[in-house]
């Protein structure tokens, strides 16, 4: 599947916005605007003013999206909250050349909020996933302990785990484990 470098930063930022919320790591990783200094900062987020406390639940609202369209039981049901949450960001696509990246599409308005800034361009990345027929693309991790987001980009759509070196290689210990003790019974 093939992804432009501007639609992979914007699902790597839904991604990670999706695994602050309390579900995916056990507590909330967005609870205060230090906290969400660090998300813009770790997601380049460009564009964005100063922060207010009034965009810490803004963003948490937007996540909640991302999650409806995560846990969507079909691709009809996803599209429609795409369409309705990238309509309320206000979306008006530009053509920008910022931080040394060639010409891309930013679909945020100028001097749009923090949410309104994740909400169309992790909207309009999602409506790329929907209209290329990979919606399941975005998944949470196989693993029983982990709720973890992530965006499989394998060729063959094979990946399971938000991360093989963690969540992965846990779950093959533990079964090489089981093996062994049924093994030796």
């Amino acid at each position: 599947m093939l992804i432009n470098h501007d639609t992979r930063c914007a699902l790597d930022c839904v991604v990670d916005l999706l695994n602050t919320a309390p579900e995916s790591e056990g507590r909330e990783r967005l609870d205060g605007l230090d906290s969400l200094r660090d998300f813009v900062a770790r997601n380049r987020v460009s564009d964005v003013g100063r922060l207010a406390e009034s965009d810490l639940p803004a963003v948490r609202a937007v996540r909640d999206r991302f999650t409806a369209v995560l846990t969507a039981s079909g691709t009809r049901t996803a599209a429609a909250l795409i369409n309705a949450m990238v309509a309320e960001a206000g979306t008006t696509p530009r053509l920008t050349d910022h931080d040394d990246y060639d010409w891309h599409v930013h679909y945020f308005a100028p001097g749009a909020s923090l949410a309104q800034y994740l909400a169309a361009d992790g909207g309009m990345a999602l409506a790329y996933l929907v209209v290329a027929g990979e919606r399941d693309r975005l998944r949470r991790c196989a693993a029983p302990d982990c709720r973890r987001a992530f965006v499989d980009l394998s060729r063959n759509r094979s990946r399971r785990y938000c991360d093989s070196r963690t969540c992965g290689n846990r779950l093959h210990v533990a079964a090489y484990r089981a093996r062994q003790r049924e093994a030796a019974q």
